[in-house]
């Protein structure tokens, strides 16, 4: 039987391997791995809940997910461009208008469903650290956080300084069982912690408000209406990020929103989210009395300065009347050949100030 056909075969496999092998050894370097732009704070494939290695190029980890079950990728992106956001809605088949909403900021938050992409809209907020309060002191500072969820993937875009998402995904990384969920575990968790930010934003604005409440009700008085205004617009920046979340966490109670095993994950953010939408409700409904009471206080201060100066000018009017009429220079007028005629004119305008002033000091308007 002729061998020859194996062993030619045998030979080509081996040369071919050979070849191989020395192109590895002469240098041969693999294709070059693609790099994440640099609005991509991190990208990650999570498979049964659990993260896979590495941080993979968007793309290449959108392409793995499509050949595992119960995997999903996980982008998060901060202040992209429109540049990086094109590319991003063309891997993960985005309309132009989710595209869009995604790349402008200060939308109100909001649940819009755009095919099999559901977008979540959030505000972002954090308290800012001050000595004092003055009439330009930035209190609370606001942003937006977008997240796209599809079948594999979850996208947060955020805007803004406020809502760091670093914290999010490292606690919930350590949550397997909640992650195997799939993307709406990642809405879950962004919700959570927006929702825990507005409570802890709430209890540094209540020490900002019992300061300003000391101060104003303080026997110096010494808070300036314009701190006070200040503190109230700050708190209506804060009203306007909280309440209107509201509407859009109840449409993800709905039956067909969040799978059935995060319902009552969200059940409890709703909860935590109505605390503190009546916290904020609270502190704006305060500011409001105190700003009314400030004003009723220095309506106060004015008219107390106002009788002030009328006892004045009237304690001045009587010494101008006196003097005037003696000024006019007549002929035939009272006590003028009377050798104590000044000095009793002089006593009888301190006379008339003196009892004046009494008057005018019984009364409460000196």
């Amino acid at each position: 039987m002729d061998q020859r056909p194996v062993r030619d075969r045998t030979g080509r496999g081996v040369r071919a391997l050979a070849r191989r092998l020395l192109g590895r050894v002469e240098g041969d370097s693999p294709t070059p791995r693609r790099s994440n732009p640099d609005a991509v704070v991190d990208c990650a494939v999570y498979v049964n809940g659990r993260r896979e290695p590495g941080q993979p190029h968007y793309a290449d980890a959108y392409a793995r997910t499509r050949h595992g079950r119960d995997a999903f990728v996980w982008l998060g992106l901060h202040d992209p461009g429109p540049a990086v956001l094109a590319a991003v809605g063309q891997t993960f088949g985005l309309d132009e208008l989710t595209v869009e909403q995604a790349l402008a900021d200060g939308h109100r938050p909001t649940v819009q469903r755009h095919g099999p992409v559901t977008l979540l809209v959030l505000r972002t907020a954090g308290y800012v650290e001050h000595d004092e309060l003055t009439d330009t002191s930035e209190v609370i500072d606001t942003g937006d956080v977008m997240v796209l969820l599809g079948d594999r993937f979850a996208i947060t875009v955020r805007h803004g300084a406020a809502g760091a998402l670093r914290s999010v995904r490292a606690d919930i990384e350590r949550r397997p069982a909640l992650l195997a969920a799939g993307p709406w575990a990642v809405a879950y968790a962004v919700c959570a912690r927006m929702v825990d930010s507005y409570l802890e934003v709430a209890g540094h604005v209540e020490r900002d408000l019992e300061r300003v409440e000391e101060a104003v009700f303080a026997r110096d008085r010494s808070a300036d209406i314009q701190h006070i205004y200040q503190l109230k617009r700050e708190v209506v920046e804060f009203k306007r990020a909280v309440l209107p979340l509201q509407a859009p966490m109840r449409t993800l109670l709905e039956p067909d929103g969040p799978p059935r095993s995060l319902h009552r994950w969200f059940v409890d953010v709703d909860g935590r989210l109505s605390r503190a939408v009546d916290r904020v409700a609270a502190y704006d409904d305060l500011l409001t009395s105190i700003v009314q009471s400030r004003l009723a206080q220095l309506a106060v201060e004015q008219n107390n300065d106002m009788r002030k100066i009328a006892a004045w000018a009237a304690i001045a009017a009587t010494q101008t009347g006196i003097a005037g009429i003696y000024g006019m220079n007549f002929d035939h007028m009272p006590e003028l050949a009377w050798r104590y005629g000044y000095a009793g004119a002089l006593t009888l305008m301190a006379a008339a100030a003196l009892f004046l002033y009494r008057l005018f000091r019984r009364s409460g308007w000196l």
